[in-house]
């Protein structure tokens, strides 16, 4: 029988119980199926960990209960992670006219939930983000937190569309008065983290804004997520020009906490940055070297690792004679030294009686390696980041000090490269769009993003209202065009094939009607009216995109829409035209007796998608369908006249394109 589709969110508890049983098999066990939404469909029984027996496998003493641990810890923890690992019945709906280049375009907007949006990403983008970068709410007293309904039960989640309060609000006012005001916080943050790693390349990197107020903890509950050893630095930056007067002692910085997947994959993948101005002002010519202008650096190093060829004595051209000084050693072996004396890399003063220096060139040069001390003369500052939001957009207000775009780019040019992937789901004014394209249109990357907001309302009384933005959404995709326009007009020539477009997805739930997740709520006089287990105001696009993120297709492949045409039965046709009497040999067909198929294909025969309905499939447009022979192929169940038709389907696959794999929604 052909299969279906699951049409739901990865259901990371039974991919984790499956890991866990290969390890240790005896540490799985069947219980009574108590949520039995959780699992999507009827069984009584489903697997679980005996965690005791698991416990035991991972001790080398007898386990007699808990055990003392260093770990952060705060109410809610469980729950978070829980809320993490739940599946949810949603999907990602496009929207044409909010996108730019909706056909080409390889970055994404996302307007919804983050914690929903992550979840609809796993399958999709799995280990293919090269880098996020993400500026959460900084927990200051006066912050909105994602209102994560942790209380409700897995299935409860699983079903829901909104999480949201009576009066729609998404966000809430997490004050310093609230006796949870750290763990909502954090309890928020983690199940964000937690999912955001999956998509981690393995030598990826995460970059964290923070401030002081909850840098220690958002750095201990990294190292829980990310592991300990995976922390590669905590950046220092200067944020502002001036003191701040609200303050005794006047911050001046912030933090951006940097770690990545696998720290072993990720060394050396840091590249260098480009040589300052002033630094390059160091390079001199004092010989006249014909390979440029050079600095010198220091020919001695420490003993700790040294051989006996490091310990030699030097003649200058002046004959002034050297050895190491005490406790130290020459960096070089003595031949190695001899060399590059003879190739004129050594200066020894321009008297030629100097200590022995090495002599490094501009032009050998590959930039300089990065600090954790980021100046705002070279990064920016919050002024500069609320001035370029206000310039782009006639509004600066609605946003609490937006990131400067250089500040994102320094981070970009770091960790990226050509053609990298870089995800931020706390997207806010969009800076981090900005960056990307910005700096793409500087060394000629094609670096992609993908944006998550929420559709937060703007408050009434602030410039971003008054401009006519409803939603800080709005804002974030208005940023997105205006800076894409402005990047090509200051360089058409060296911008023109620069990406500026996006995808438009937004979050909303599933396509499909509740009958297709809890059938045993359905009672026997309802069956009549489930003539269909898709929703009636859902396109063929919206069932589409649901289609991709359940296949695990990348998200802004390019998507072709074409008209098949075939002819249709003759018991059709002879119907449709009552020319019973006329023989096959010499009938000609009428323009009625074809039938009309739309179709979409995916990155050309990745995948076919045909969403006809009403039994209209027929075996002549299969078969037409199947010479094709695209990889996947999916149709609606209603598009088949019953079980034998759809059998008929498989079949003809089987027969024309044996490697496509068929399904169904």
């Amino acid at each position: 029988m052909m299969k279906k589709l699951k049409m739901h969110s990865k259901n990371f508890v039974n991919e984790n119980i499956a890991k866990v049983a290969e390890l240790f098999p005896n540490c799985v066990t069947e219980v009574a199926n108590e949520d039995s939404s959780l699992s999507l469909h009827n069984s009584s029984l489903s697997y679980a960990i005996d965690f005791d027996q698991l416990r035991q496998e991972l001790s080398s003493h007898i386990v007699e209960g808990p055990q003392e641990r260093y770990h952060l810890n705060w109410p809610g923890k469980k729950e978070a992670l829980l809320t993490a690992n739940a599946p949810i019945a949603k999907t990602l709906r496009p929207c044409r006219e909010e996108s730019v280049d909706f056909d080409s375009t390889e970055n994404l907007f996302i307007e919804g939930d983050n914690l929903d949006a992550l979840k609809l990403l796993q399958e999709n983008y799995l280990g293919k983000v090269k880098m996020i970068y993400i500026d959460p709410p900084y927990n200051t007293g006066n912050d909105f937190i994602y209102a994560d309904d942790f209380a409700e039960s897995t299935g409860d989640y699983l079903l829901g569309s909104g999480q949201k309060d009576e009066e729609g609000n998404r966000l809430i006012a997490n004050t310093d008065s609230n006796g949870r005001f750290h763990s909502d916080w954090l309890s928020m943050m983690y199940s964000r983290l937690k999912l955001a790693r999956n998509l981690l390349k393995d030598d990826g990197v995460i970059f964290i804004s923070i401030d002081d107020g909850e840098q220690s903890n958002l750095k201990r509950m990294c190292d829980e997520i990310f592991g300990e050893d995976n922390f590669v630095a905590t950046v220092v930056w200067q944020k502002r020009t001036g003191p701040d007067s609200r303050a005794n002692l006047r911050p001046a910085h912030d933090y951006v906490l940097v770690f990545s997947k696998e720290i072993d994959n990720a060394k050396g993948t840091l590249n260098k940055l480009p040589l300052r101005e002033k630094r390059k002002n160091d390079y001199k010519n004092k010989d006249n070297d014909p390979r440029g202008p050079w600095s010198s650096e220091n020919l001695t190093g420490q003993t700790g690792h040294a051989t006996s060829s490091q310990f030699y004595k030097i003649t200058t051209p002046s004959g002034k004679l050297y050895a190491p000084p005490e406790g130290r050693c020459w960096a070089l072996a003595e031949k190695t030294f001899l060399e590059l004396e003879k190739d004129g890399r050594i200066w020894f003063g321009e008297n030629g009686s100097n200590r022995p220096r090495l002599k490094k060139f501009l032009s050998d040069s590959d930039g300089m390696m990065a600090w954790t001390w980021w100046p705002n003369d070279e990064v920016g500052h919050n002024q500069e980041g609320t001035k370029e939001a206000k310039e782009l957009l006639g509004a600066g207000d609605t946003f609490d000090n937006p990131k400067p775009t250089r500040l994102i780019k320094r981070a970009l040019m770091l960790a990226t490269k050509n053609d990298d992937l870089i995800l931020d789901f706390f997207a806010g004014s969009a800076t981090t769009a900005h960056a990307v394209m910005q700096l793409n249109g500087e060394d000629g990357g094609n670096r992609k993003f993908i944006m998550v907001q929420l559709p937060e309302e703007c408050k009434e009384k602030t410039e971003a209202f008054k401009a006519g933005y409803k939603t800080i959404a709005e804002i974030s995709k208005e940023r997105i065009r205006r800076a894409g326009k402005k990047i090509k007009s200051e360089s058409p020539i060296t911008t023109q094939d620069l990406d500026i477009g996006f995808r438009v997805l937004k979050v909303d739930s599933s396509n499909m009607a509740d009958i297709y997740y809890t059938p045993d709520s359905i009672k026997q006089k309802q069956l009549s009216l489930l003539t269909d287990n898709i929703k009636a105001d859902r396109s063929p696009e919206d069932l589409l995109f649901q289609i991709l993120l359940d296949w695990g297709v990348d998200l802004t492949l390019p998507i072709s829409r074409e008209i098949i045409k075939v002819q249709k039965a003759e018991s059709e046709r002879i119907k449709d035209e009552g020319n019973s009497d006329t023989p096959n040999s010499s009938f000609i067909p009428h323009p009625s007796s074809f039938q009309e198929f739309e179709v979409f294909f995916i990155d050309n025969n990745a995948l076919a998608a045909c969403f006809e309905k009403n039994g209209k499939i027929s075996e002549n447009f299969c078969k037409e369908l199947a010479k094709r022979q695209p990889l996947r192929v999916v149709f609606r169940d209603s598009g088949f006249k019953d079980d034998s038709a759809k059998i008929n389907v498989e079949q003809i696959f089987k027969l024309i394109s044996p490697h496509t794999e068929v399904k169904c929604i």
